[in-house]
Parts: structure tokens; C-alpha cells; sequence
């Protein structure tokens, strides 16, 4: 791997966590006045449209891009993760963006955890030292010992670790399908599953917000096509940790455009939480190698 690949594979990245945080600042405008589920819905039918599209231009076609030989745990993994997206627009509108993924941040931490049950990975115990002081940051910001806790916090870590199951899943599919056939899958059947589900809370949108829609599409596979390319340039290793600065620009647009405020408690649970995150990314490197 070279360092113009390298740098490029960052650039990448950057832009990925920027479009998906313009993504995430449009999903909670319109959560905010449509149903969630809805919302997803129309987002996935762009989404399957993308995958199909990606997959008649690559060798094969569809029936190549199709072809699996788990086709149940495939499936999973594409409900799993339309099923994960509207819980977390739902925190959204519940907790605001910035609190949100100050929760959602710990998901790296939870697949290292759970990487060795499903996966059958080591975890070494500096590893396991870090994911404990990465959950002692979501404590912190969920604040279970300061007056009346609010049952709405829970639901970004229900996300969390929806998403880091969701990554361990498909990391366990690519040992015998290509991360072309999970793409495929993710978007097909996870418009179907949505279909089926959010069919039932149509209601009609204003003009207005049917360009808010459209934004919200051209970002999802804006956001896609940039995650891919990110990683045929790069390894992963070299770009994951500035995944995180999706938070940083996520908490831009909270606090600018919906006027959230950033708490001192979560301030210090987060960077306990990226800290540890970005340890973990490292170790994993440092034994990779």
C-alpha cells in the first residue's frame, strides 16, 4: 500500500463521515415531522436502486452479485441493519444528534467485546482494559446516578450495538461471500423488509420536504460510493480512526442548525470513549502486524 493510497483512502474517509453526517442532519429534519419508518423506506428503495445498479455493471451482473451459499445470515444482517437505522433516527428526534452518536461512538468497542464469542477472536486484556474505559464514558453520559434517568438514553446503545453486531455478521459473511454480494443483499432485502414495514405509515409529504427526500438518497449512496472507494485504496486499519470524526461534524450541524448544546459530561465521556475506540483500532493493528 502505498502513501498516496494511504492519503487518498483518508480523504475518503473524511468525506464519508461529512456526507453521512449531512445524512443524519436531514433524517432527524424529516423524522421530526414524518414517521420514522416512512422515512427509512423511501431512503431504502434509493438505497436497493444504487446496489442493482453497482451490481449490472460489475462482472456477473446481478445473478453474480446475488449468489450466496448463506443466504439466512445474509438476510439477517440486511434486516438487522434497516432495523438498527430506524432506531437510531429515532434517538434523533429523542436525544438530538450530538447525544446520540456521543452514544453511538462506542459500537468499535462492543465488536471488539463481542468479536470473541461470535467470531472466535483473542481479546487481550489490554484491549478488554480499553473497552472498559470506553464504557465508562457512556456511563458518564448517560448519567444513570443523576436524578431521574431518562429511558430515551438507552436507545442510541441499542443502536450501538445493533451496528456492532451488524459488523461482526458481515465480517463473518465476507469468510465465503464478496462484499459485493453483502452490498447487494444489504440494500435489497433491506428495502423489501422496510417496504413491508413502512408501507403502513404513508402520509403525504410537502414539496418541500420531497427535496429534503431526494438530499436524503443522494447522500445515502453518496455516502456508500465513498465508503467503498475509501476502502479498495486503503487498508482499513489506516482509515478507521477518522470514522470518528463524523462525530465532530455531527455535533456541527446539532448545534448549529437544531441549536443542541454539548454537555461537559458528554464532552468527557466521548473523548473516553474515542480514546479507547482509537487504542483499540491500534492494538488490532499493532497485532495484525
Amino acid at each position: 500500500m502505498t502513501e498516496q493510497n494511504t492519503r487518498l483512502g483518508i480523504l475518503m474517509m473524511v468525506a464519508t463521515t461529512f456526507v453521512f453526517a449531512i445524512q443524519d442532519g436531514i433524517s432527524r429534519h424529516l423524522a421530526g415531522e414524518y414517521n420514522v419508518m416512512m422515512v427509512v423506506m423511501i431512503r431504502y428503495w434509493f438505497f436497493a436502486a444504487f446496489v442493482i445498479a453497482l451490481a449490472r455493471r460489475n462482472a456477473g451482473g446481478i445473478r453474480a452479485a446475488a449468489a450466496t451459499t448463506q443466504p439466512v445470515l445474509q438476510a439477517f444482517r440486511a434486516v438487522l441493519l434497516v432495523a438498527e437505522i430506524c432506531v437510531m433516527i429515532l434517538a434523533f428526534t429523542l436525544l438530538g444528534l450530538v447525544e446520540s452518536h456521543a452514544v453511538f461512538a462506542c459500537y468499535p468497542l462492543l465488536i471488539a467485546a463481542l468479536s470473541g464469542p461470535i467470531l472466535g477472536e483473542h481479546v487481550g486484556w489490554r484491549r478488554w482494559a480499553a473497552i472498559a474505559v470506553g464504557f465508562v464514558g457512556v456511563i458518564i453520559i448517560l448519567e444513570p446516578g443523576f436524578g431521574v434517568f431518562e429511558p430515551e438514553a438507552v436507545v442510541p446503545l441499542m443502536a450501538a450495538l445493533m451496528f456492532a453486531l451488524y459488523g461482526l455478521l458481515t465480517r463473518y459473511a465476507a469468510r465465503r461471500d464478496t462484499a459485493a454480494t453483502s452490498f447487494f443483499w444489504t440494500g435489497t432485502v433491506g428495502s423489501i423488509a422496510m417496504t413491508a414495514a413502512g408501507i403502513w405509515f404513508w402520509e403525504p409529504m410537502t414539496g418541500s420536504d420531497w427535496v429534503w427526500m431526494g438530499a436524503l438518497c443522494i447522500t445515502g449512496a453518496l455516502g456508500h460510493y465513498t465508503l467503498i472507494k475509501c476502502y479498495e485504496v486503503a487498508e482499513a486499519s489506516a482509515v478507521q480512526p477518522f470514522a470518528y470524526l463524523q462525530l465532530v461534524f455531527v455535533s456541527i450541524i446539532g448545534i448549529s442548525v437544531f441549536s443542541e448544546t454539548i454537555r461537559p459530561n458528554v464532552a468527557f465521556g466521548v473523548a473516553l470513549i474515542v480514546g479507547a475506540g482509537l487504542f483499540t483500532l491500534w492494538r488490532q493493528r499493532k497485532l495484525s502486524a
